[in-house]
């Protein structure tokens, strides 16, 4: 198991540094003073809310030595999108609030629900929340409720356990996700009939599932002349889903379409290249990164369901932050988008 510790405080020095404001500028706006544009006022507040500082419970909490400890439980694995989101836990410290906040990372294996469980039960303890990408298995949502009952805040980060009592989900609407895929690989194919794969990391991941569900009820209801197959699993790992695709190209002749849910994109994309059928089977998946940057515009991708890594990150330090504090969380600032990336507007 592998832990990345970092300590955060705020200061007036980051907002105004932040900002690109004076000291005094920011204590002006600080206390409702005059002799501010209205333009610096409106960017000033922005930066405070964006860096969560609130000076007056923060000297508070700084004299009372007070002191939150937070964990992450990520995949290992050499997932991209997670580990944008490490780095964002890492890097994107500096709006933490001027209080002592301790942020650490450790990696298990969550596609396996005995090594998340005792990742949970052994780790849980030592903070005052966490946030899990988890698995949904009776033995996680066990721990989990035992976390939550023994004091200890959790919330689920991309994928979700509902019927758990986690105090909050961090994530898209993996349902919506799956319909827009579903959406995207029908219009793509344009009228020709066939067979649509999917390949998830793992169904017992609820936005795997939530995803499936979604491309389901559009492929039944919008696009009768196209067989949904039925789903296979690759860990999201880049060789078993070259082994899957490979796989499926050559048994399925009549394959027009893949929705890859997860991870392993690479993996997609090489089997579809080595088949040299990429023009004729339209792909379709998740997470704009280096690489489905590189499939968007070399063709062999046509589209790609975006959400965005680093808010997802800044999201639940803040959500665990209120939590701890007893803070109200403001909805709409933590609703998590979806974008939809061709070539035609790669950012």
């Amino acid at each position: 198991m592998t832990a990345i510790h970092d300590v955060s405080v705020t200061t007036l020095k980051d907002v105004a540094r932040e900002a690109g404001v004076s000291l005094a500028t920011v204590d002006r706006v600080l206390h409702g003073r005059a002799g501010v544009r209205k333009a610096t006022v409106a960017r000033v507040e922005e930066t405070i809310a964006r860096l969560g500082f609130r000076p007056h419970a923060a000297a508070a909490e700084l004299a009372r030595g007070r002191t939150y400890r937070f964990c992450f439980v990520m995949p290992r694995s050499l997932n991209v999108f997670m580990g944008e989101i490490q780095e964002t836990v890492i890097k994107e410290r500096a709006w933490l609030t001027a209080r002592r906040t301790h942020v650490d990372i450790v990696e298990t294996d969550v596609f396996d629900a005995a090594a998340l469980t005792r990742t949970l039960e052994e780790v849980g303890p030592k903070y005052d929340g966490l946030a899990v990408v988890a698995l949904d298995h009776p033995r996680v949502r066990a721990a989990i409720d035992d976390l939550v009952t023994s004091g200890v805040h959790v919330i689920t980060l991309v994928s979700d356990v509902p019927m758990s009592r986690r105090a909050r989900y961090v994530g898209i609407d993996n349902i919506a996700a799956g319909r827009t895929a579903g959406s995207l690989i029908g219009r793509f194919i344009g009228g020709r009939a066939g067979k649509v794969a999917v390949i998830a990391g793992s169904l017992a991941l609820s936005d795997h599932t939530d995803r499936y569900i979604g491309i389901s009820r559009v492929m039944a209801s919008d696009f009768p002349g196209l067989e949904l197959m039925l789903p296979l699993e690759g860990r999201d790992d880049d060789a078993l889903n070259q082994t899957l695709t490979a796989r499926l190209l050559a048994e399925a002749p009549d394959l027009v379409g893949i929705y890859n849910i997860g991870a392993g994109t690479s993996g997609v994309a090489a089997a579809l290249a080595e088949s040299g059928r990429g023009d004729d089977v339209v792909f379709v998946g998740h997470d704009l990164t280096v690489h489905t940057r590189r499939f968007l515009l070399n063709g062999v991708m046509d589209a790609v369901i975006s959400q965005n890594p680093g808010r997802e990150a800044r999201s639940a330090l803040r959500v665990l932050q209120a939590l701890a504090r007893k803070e109200p969380i403001s909805t709409a600032q933590e609703v998590i988008g979806i974008d939809i990336v061709i070539r035609e507007n790669l950012p």
